[in-house]
């Protein structure tokens, strides 16, 4: 059996309630999410259930995709999301197995593709 132990998360950012400085959907603080390092991440609502996981080669404009786009499985929930974790990962196979064995084992709410669960 292969063992995974999922990464402790590099970066997590929340919502603010009433944010005062420019934001989206809440999160004023994307900018500690690196613009140039791969990765995972994944958005929580405020229950801390998972909701989303998902894997890109430069991080915060992917994950600042999800907000703006009108393709993101999340895109009827974006204002559901009150959390996101990052945890970087350079390796692309690593990124591709643990996107793969967290949506799987948390069984993450949104995620459509690479589910195993339902």
């Amino acid at each position: 059996m292969i063992n995974i132990t999922i990464p402790t998360p590099d970066i997590t950012i929340t919502k603010q309630v009433n944010p005062e400085l420019s934001h989206i959907y809440g999160f004023t603080d994307f900018h500690l999410i690196p613009r140039d390092k791969a990765g995972i991440f994944m958005f929580y609502n405020a229950q801390e259930e998972l909701l989303f996981v998902g894997k890109a080669r430069k991080l915060r404009p992917r994950i600042k995709k999800h907000f703006e786009d009108n393709v993101s499985p999340i895109k009827a929930n974006r204002n559901e999301v009150a959390i996101i974790e990052v945890c970087i990962v350079e390796d692309a196979v690593d990124r591709e197995i643990y996107e793969t064995y967290i949506i799987n084992s948390q069984k993450a709410k949104y995620n459509v593709e690479k589910v195993f669960f339902k």
